[in-house]
């Protein structure tokens, strides 16, 4: 009973619908919702179809047949286990059955044997443990296709067909001997069924249609006595019958009247519906299997529909996960596409800017270059003024790319000694603090045959890194 998480109950009726849903918490089930719905109207899908969630929490549909689609019978057989009961209602249904046995979908119940005071259990077979009273349930195979046709219009795929008959006559409390008359059977008010309890033990179960005329009082007592002077011959009935009535207030009004003021009736209080269909909803999931008016083949096709459904609600779903990717992606590329062009669009309007800015840059550079080697030319003649000896004479000064300047003059032969010291004082020439030539190169002095006079000249490497050739 663990095992399932929610049960439904569905009841169709003449005049309408009722659905119950129930929370299955061990043996108790707690009513969660109750509604009432027209013919026309649809169920709540959510509550009654199946999905991936069943699987986790698993859902029992239950439904009602009606109680007049069925027609039952109650034999008397020995005590056995459940294979061997079914063996036994199996060998006698073309007996107990009107119809053919391949036009009918059958079920049967085991009545437990009710404990009543002052009667001798020695001697009743169904104390002893000798025999077993059993229900048989049956009804006609196209009327169970075509009440399982309506449910599966609304979307509901029914796990177990029942009849709350079962369950009413369980929950019947039986002191006495007599018969209990269930009136408004199906929700047919021209039907009732009536159950005959003698020694605790069932011993006839009927349904009686009566006509909507003045008969009905008779029909209804030609049909008692027939049951009575039944169950004389048979040896069941051994004292006067008490009847009870199991109607509430407003059909007990309607349906005393059709009883002699001879015969004792007693009115018990009927069960309301959601407690019949809570009590429904225990017995199914206790694991009662032999009620079970389904038939093996819509069994088996639900089954189907809800592994296919299963399947299909996943490939949708693997199908929508992926149209959601693919938009997504569409999305980010035309997003991608659109912020490209924005950029290009940008970088076309910048282009003459980026291009006109470039060029003063360029023009800077070259009008600072030229400004840095005036400056350095200066510096240059500047440093030749200061560290050049008297007895040195300067001819020429030459720049080369910005970066190297060459020193060229005359002296006397006898001055090679005022070179050098020309040539380390420009080694330590600084401007601002910083030596003002990077390399000072060793000078070279050559004296032409026959000639007083020294030529001479050197090389310097100017510090200007940030000059480009």
């Amino acid at each position: 009973m663990a095992r399932w998480n929610s049960c439904n109950v569905l009841h169709s009726a003449p005049n309408g619908r009722q659905f119950w849903q129930f929370n299955a918490n061990g043996n108790k089930f707690n009513l969660l919702r109750e509604e009432s719905k027209l013919a026309s109207e649809p169920l709540p899908s959510k509550l009654v179809s199946k999905n991936w969630q069943s699987l986790f929490q698993p859902r029992l549909n239950i439904a009602w047949l009606p109680a007049d689609k069925a027609f039952v019978r109650v034999v008397q057989l020995p005590k056995a286990d459940a294979a061997e009961t079914k063996s036994m209602v199996e060998l006698q249904l073309e007996k107990l059955s009107s119809l053919p046995v391949t036009q009918i979908v059958w079920s049967f119940e085991v009545v437990p044997l009710i404990k009543q005071d002052k009667i001798g259990e020695e001697l009743n077979p169904h104390a002893t443990g000798e025999l077993q009273t059993v229900i048989v349930i049956m009804a006609e195979r196209h009327q169970v296709e075509a009440h399982l046709g309506r449910m599966e219009g609304q979307g509901y795929l029914a796990d177990r067909l029942e009849i709350p008959l079962l369950d009413e006559l369980r929950a019947t409390k039986v002191k006495e001997n007599g018969a209990w008359i269930f009136p408004n059977t199906g929700g047919q008010e021209a039907v009732c069924t009536v159950a005959w309890w003698y020694d605790g033990v069932l011993q006839n179960l009927s349904m009686i249609h009566l006509p909507q005329d003045e008969k009905r009082a008779a029909v209804l007592q030609e049909q008692l006595a027939q049951t009575i002077w039944a169950g004389e011959m048979e040896g069941w009935l051994t004292s006067e019958a008490k009847l009870h009535l199991v109607a509430d207030d407003a059909m007990s009004q309607v349906w005393l009247p059709l009883f002699d003021l001879s015969q004792q009736v007693e009115v018990v209080p009927p069960i309301p519906a959601k407690y019949l269909a809570a009590l429904t909803a225990r017995r199914v999931a206790g694991g009662s299997a032999e009620t079970n008016l389904l038939p093996p083949e819509f069994t088996a096709r639900y089954r189907q529909r809800f592994i296919d459904r299963l399947w299909m609600g996943g490939l949708a779903a693997i199908v929508g996960i992926y149209v959601l990717y693919a938009m997504i992606y569409l999305g980010g590329v035309q997003f991608s596409g659109y912020q490209y062009n924005s950029v290009q669009n940008e970088m076309a309007s910048l282009g003459p800017t980026y291009t006109n800015t470039v060029q003063l840059r360029e023009r800077l550079k070259v009008l600072q270059d030229t400004l840095d080697l005036q400056y350095a030319a200066l510096e240059c003649y500047l440093s030749a003024a200061k560290s050049l000896p008297p007895e040195l004479t300067l001819n020429n000064i030459n720049f080369e790319g910005g970066r190297k300047v060459t020193f060229f003059g005359t002296a006397g032969a006898e001055d090679r000694a005022k070179v050098l010291e020309f040539n380390a004082a420009m080694i330590d020439y600084t401007v601002k603090t910083q030596r003002f030539f990077a390399k000072v190169n060793p000078p070279n002095s050559t004296v032409q045959p026959g000639q007083t006079m020294l030529n001479w000249n050197f090389s310097c490497d100017l510090k200007r890194t940030d000059t480009t050739e």
